[in-house]
């Protein structure tokens, strides 16, 4: 990396983020490249918001075509792109009457969502249970919704009438509802939290308790939506229909965009005055999110997804005999934890330093979000460095 660079960042920029020693300057598909021409194969593209990989054609068409044309105008006003949307991602939940809000990122839908349900519960009804071990933004709502007290340090009191259940855990959820709860929260799958798949029966026993308490269930889909798992969105893996799902991510192929899906009878609570996005909705990110859609259909993604994913299963499950410390693979589609029984991140450090760039959650889960344009090649190419740097975890230090 340039000194130059490293100089400025470390004189301007904030140091909220622990840093790669790398300057990313260009990127195609799976690939990326940094100020030294070094090459490297990303398994982790965007934190998640590469779907497509980096610079997706449809997209980069997209942005370049509308930012000629219209580049922002308030939400007091009637855009196309926006209408377009809305209709595409409403039509793909498949709920009747269903609408949708726009906003920028994960964290500001998950805020939405908050009010909604706090809204739509009407006086003295706020509380929300969400998960342990979930992670549902920085905002300081979303921030109160999130089951993990070490993001939670130096910053309470948090926003009141957040309770949080063991993940997977029906009666925890149960026991937790008193007259005032509004609504259930969850990711369908953990990701920041280890990749934590649910237990059969968990999704649709939160419908059944949700139903009978008149609550809201809320799914956050900022990272399992968007073909993530295979279909469109996580939760129509399973036999239920949520109240709300927050998108964000993935939705414009690596443009910032957010935004939720709401069941008629709950968008309606949201009215003029009540919630807004200064540059939610905004005709660039609009068009790039209906360029990803035809992206993911044009080349039917949808279906490669639940491929990637049983490659990666293969490889996994092939060198765990010889490497115990490896006790697991969670997967859908391209969302993929390898489960250590050791610290993960010199397996980070060492795929850096071999030009493969991945992921380590809770320090013993190697976390993979691959683009749904992974090719064959390139991820036999990434498992042989990931394996072999799992592999010598086992060998003895000097």
């Amino acid at each position: 990396m340039q000194a130059d660079t490293k100089l400025r960042f470390h004189n301007y920029v904030v140091a909220n983020y622990t840093r790669y020693p790398v300057c990313l300057v260009r990127g195609v598909g799976s690939r990326v490249w940094d100020d030294e021409g070094k090459e490297y194969l990303d398994f982790f593209p965007g934190w998640g918001c590469g779907i497509l990989g980096h610079c997706p054609p449809r997209v980069v068409a997209a942005v370049q075509a509308q930012v000629a044309q219209l580049v922002h105008v308030p939400n007091t006003w009637h855009t196309e792109p926006q209408g377009l949307l809305a209709e595409a991602l409403c039509l793909r939940t498949g709920w009747p009457g269903a609408q949708a809000f726009f906003c920028n990122s994960g964290t500001e839908a998950n805020e939405a969502a908050i009010k909604m349900a706090r809204l739509h519960g009407g006086p003295g009804r706020f509380k929300i249970i969400t998960m342990l071990n979930s992670f549902h933004g920085r905002t300081m709502g979303s921030l109160a919704a999130t089951g993990q007290p070490k993001y939670h340090a130096g910053l309470s009191p948090m926003l009141p009438g957040f309770a949080y259940a063991p993940f997977g855990d029906l009666d925890a959820v149960a026991r937790l509802i008193d007259p005032e709860t509004c609504a259930i929260m969850i990711e369908p799958i953990q990701g920041e939290g280890g990749v934590n798949l649910p237990p059969a029966g968990y999704i649709e026993g939160l419908r059944e308790i949700a139903d009978r308490h008149n609550l809201l269930l809320i799914f956050d889909e900022v990272q399992t939506g968007m073909g993530r798992t295979g279909k469109w969105f996580a939760h129509q893996h399973y036999s239920i229909q949520p109240d709300i799902v927050t998108l964000a991510k993935a939705l414009a192929g690596g443009i910032a965009c957010g935004g939720l899906i709401a069941r008629p009878e709950v968008a309606q609570v949201l009215k003029p005055g009540t919630h807004a996005a200064t540059f939610g909705g905004n005709p660039i990110a609009c068009m790039a999110a209906l360029a990803t859609i035809e992206t993911i259909e044009q080349e039917g993604l949808l279906t490669r997804a639940t491929e990637i994913e049983a490659l990666f299963r293969n490889r996994v499950e092939a060198i765990m005999p010889a490497c115990p410390w490896v006790t697991g693979i969670r997967a859908m589609g391209t969302m993929i934890g390898i489960q250590l029984a050791v610290d993960g991140a010199p397996v980070v450090k060492a795929c850096l330093e071999r030009g493969l760039l991945v992921n380590c959650t809770h320090s013993t889960v190697i976390r993979l979000l691959p683009s749904l344009t992974l090719t064959d090649e390139e991820l036999f190419q990434g498992c042989s460095i990931l394996e072999e740097e799992i592999a010598r975890l086992g060998q003895p230090t000097s």
